[in-house]
This record gives C-alpha cells, sequence and structure tokens, in this order.
C-alpha cells in the first residue's frame, strides 16, 4: 500500500467545502490501495506568522521519506516556495480555489498570493484541482502544464428529494456557505428586497457568521436597512442533520457567490431537486446546468432580483428548474470516484 500524508491546515471539522472534501476522501482511500495519514498543520494560513511557517517545516521534514505528500492548496500556495523546493517532486498539491483569486483581497496582497502560489506550484510534481475550471485556470495563468493536471471533482451523496415549504408558509429560500466577501450575501438580500412587496418568502442563509466580523456587520446592516429582520434568519453553522433538513423543507436554493471553484453546496441542492438561482462566478456555471437554474451574472443586483421574482413567482418554472436538477443531481459522481481519482495520482506517481 503506497503512503501518504495528507497536510492540511486548521481544524479538519471546519463547516466549509473544503474541509468536508478532505474529510469524506480520508477514510476512501485505504480501499484504493493508499495508506493516507492525515498531518494537521496550523490554522493562520493563508496569511501564516513566521512560527507557523516554521512548524510546518518541520512537519514536513517529519513525514516518512517514503511518503507522497498531498498538499491542501489552503497552505501550499502560501508556502516559502524555497521551504517547498527541496521536497517539490514528492508533492501533489490538492487545489480548490487559488488563495490570489479569492474576494475582498487588497490588490498587491492578491498579486503577492498568485506570483507565490505560480512559484510553488511550479515545483511540485503533480496538481489534483476540484473543477474542471481550476484546471483552466491553473494552466492559463499559472503556468502548471496541462499534463501535470488531474481534476477530481467533489462527489456527492444521494439524498431524498426535498419537500418544499409546509402550504400556505412563505417560499423557503435557502442559501448554504460561511459568511464571506466572496458569497455575497449583501448583495442577495438588496437582490431579494425590491421582491418584498411582490411575493412570500423567507431566506435561511446556513453557514458560520462569526469568521469575517466585517463582513456579518454588513449583512446584518443590509437586512436591517430593509426591514427583512423577520425575513432573513442567519442560522450559523449547523451539523449534518440539520442541514439535510433545511434541504427538506425549501423550495428554492439561491448562490449569490462572485467566485466557486467548483460549488459542493449546487450539487447537494441538485442532489435533492432543488430549483435553482445561481451566480455564474467561477465553475459554478459548469455545476449547474442551464436547465436546472437561473444563471445571472456575479455581482449583478439588478439580474439577481429578476432572477428571484420569476422562481418565486412562476410555479411551472420551478417544476421544470426541478425536474432537470433532480436529472443532474442523480448523475453526479460519488465520493468513492473522488477518491479512486487520487488514489490513482498517489500510486501512480514516482518522483
Amino acid at each position: 500500500m503506497r503512503k501518504a500524508c495528507f497536510l492540511i491546515p486548521g481544524d479538519l471539522a471546519a463547516p466549509t467545502g473544503g474541509y468536508a472534501y478532505a474529510r469524506r476522501i480520508l477514510p476512501l482511500m485505504a480501499g484504493h490501495g493508499v495508506d493516507l495519514r492525515h498531518v494537521a498543520l496550523p490554522g493562520g494560513f493563508p496569511h501564516p506568522a513566521k512560527a507557523e511557517l516554521a512548524f510546518t517545516r518541520e512537519t514536513l521534514e517529519s513525514c516518512p521519506a517514503d511518503a507522497v505528500l498531498l498538499f491542501d492548496g489552503l497552505a501550499l500556495g502560501a508556502m516559502p516556495p524555497q521551504q517547498i523546493a527541496p521536497l517539490g517532486p514528492r508533492i501533489v498539491a490538492l487545489v480548490h480555489h487559488p488563495l490570489g483569486l479569492e474576494s475582498g483581497l487588497d490588490a498587491a496582497r492578491a498579486k503577492a498570493l498568485i506570483d507565490n502560489e505560480a512559484a510553488v506550484l511550479a515545483l511540485c510534481g503533480r496538481v489534483v484541482a476540484t473543477s474542471r475550471l481550476t484546471a483552466e485556470t491553473l494552466a492559463a495563468d499559472f503556468g502548471v502544464p496541462t499534463g501535470a493536471i488531474t481534476v477530481a471533482e467533489p462527489g456527492t451523496d444521494p439524498a431524498p428529494a426535498s419537500v418544499g415549504s409546509a402550504p400556505g408558509s412563505p417560499l423557503s429560500l435557502v442559501a448554504v456557505g460561511a459568511v464571506s466577501p466572496r458569497k455575497a450575501y449583501p448583495l442577495l438580500v438588496e437582490a431579494l428586497a425590491s421582491v418584498d412587496a411582490v411575493q412570500d418568502w423567507h431566506l435561511t442563509i446556513i453557514g458560520a457568521h462569526d469568521r469575517d466580523t466585517a463582513e456579518t456587520a454588513k449583512l446584518r446592516e443590509t437586512i436591517a436597512r430593509h426591514g427583512l429582520e423577520s425575513r432573513v434568519t442567519l442560522a450559523g453553522a449547523v451539523d449534518d442533520a440539520a442541514l439535510a433538513a433545511h434541504y427538506h423543507g425549501a423550495d428554492i436554493f439561491v448562490s449569490a457567490s462572485l467566485y466557486e471553484g467548483y460549488g459542493m453546496v449546487l450539487a447537494e441542492a441538485m442532489a435533492r431537486g432543488l430549483p435553482m438561482v445561481v451566480s455564474t462566478g467561477g465553475a459554478a456555471a459548469q455545476t449547474a446546468p442551464d436547465d436546472a437554474a437561473l444563471k445571472v451574472p456575479p455581482g449583478d443586483a439588478g439580474a439577481l432580483s429578476t432572477a428571484l421574482l420569476h422562481i418565486i413567482s412562476d410555479t411551472d418554472l420551478r417544476r421544470r428548474l426541478a425536474g432537470a436538477s433532480t436529472r443532474t443531481g442523480a448523475a453526479l459522481p460519488r465520493w468513492n470516484d473522488t477518491a479512486r481519482i487520487i488514489a490513482n495520482v498517489i500510486r501512480d506517481y514516482s518522483a
């Protein structure tokens, strides 16, 4: 069985797509011939302190010499290239979303992250991207040879079809993801504000709201300014059972995200046959097919408001979108498929 270390920064239990991806593939790898050991790195990435970089260097040196290093991009992209160079041929980089493309960064910091990640990736033996768009971006903008990239899209669990809200209740809209500038929740609330007087709806935003206090304050201010406190619920981070319950009672899934490396929550919504309104930021345009969602340009509040009005007011439209969503959800890859692809890269890779 091939040995490998999976180097992941921060708390593996954190409720984000990237950590969920890691949690799901870890226990499946042995079934594909890879002894994958989780190695915890400090949580300060992608903006590590000097002490965290020193700890990471020591951790890397302590990994078995015959182990492949599956290195999560949240940390790898922020590592100094000189620290990576001696180990580069042993590294398989796992990239969900290039660090410098995150929303909310100033131009100088974004450029520094992009330049650093390009330099680090040039030292790595192989790269696993979690979407076709990320793979295309790494090849076009980061200089990674296409032959060195393998795409391993996230898996999706089968799920029961959503039943929607109770008769006579407001239509239930659900958005999922931690509050951050990239998720554009204030924009979503602004777009819904113009629908307020026309249709009865309720939006639940599910995801941590304690990671970016400034963005959460902006979101709360937007809700209050439009008097939507009774129409918008910030549910915070929830466990899997509660998330499944929210999906089950939803009528519409909404994503106003400015950029998605893949969009695991879109796949989760389609696994439940939900009609959707999604922005086309990043890979979301590829993840959600045209017949399952109303699509709008990222950051366009007017287009988002129009799409929301259409889907909220048109029962037949929701039914058509739901049918396509259900068909797509049934054909999505499963987590064992994802693990098999990554295991093949690790097993077949020789530095």
